[in-house]
């Protein structure tokens, strides 16, 4: 994996995949979240992972099309 990743702050202990994608400006409403996931590959630490509860900790790493984000917790 490349090591240039986009940082997303969080500030809680986890967020979820769905709200992920929010956060990342990937989609503009929580609703679109299953949408993206059904027709759009992601891996979350180079395993493919498509379920929007998936929960994203520090550290975590989601592989898009759009780019490499890194979870950062604040």
């Amino acid at each position: 994996m490349p090591k240039n990743a986009s940082e997303i702050a969080i500030t809680t202990e986890f967020i979820t995949l769905g709200q992920f994608l929010k956060l990342a400006d990937i989609i503009s409403q929580g609703g679109e979240a299953k949408a993206y996931l059904a027709t759009h590959e992601v891996k979350v630490n180079g395993e493919p992972d498509n379920r929007r509860g998936r929960k994203l900790r520090n550290g975590d790493e989601v592989l898009l099309i759009e780019g490499l984000f890194r979870i950062v917790q604040k």
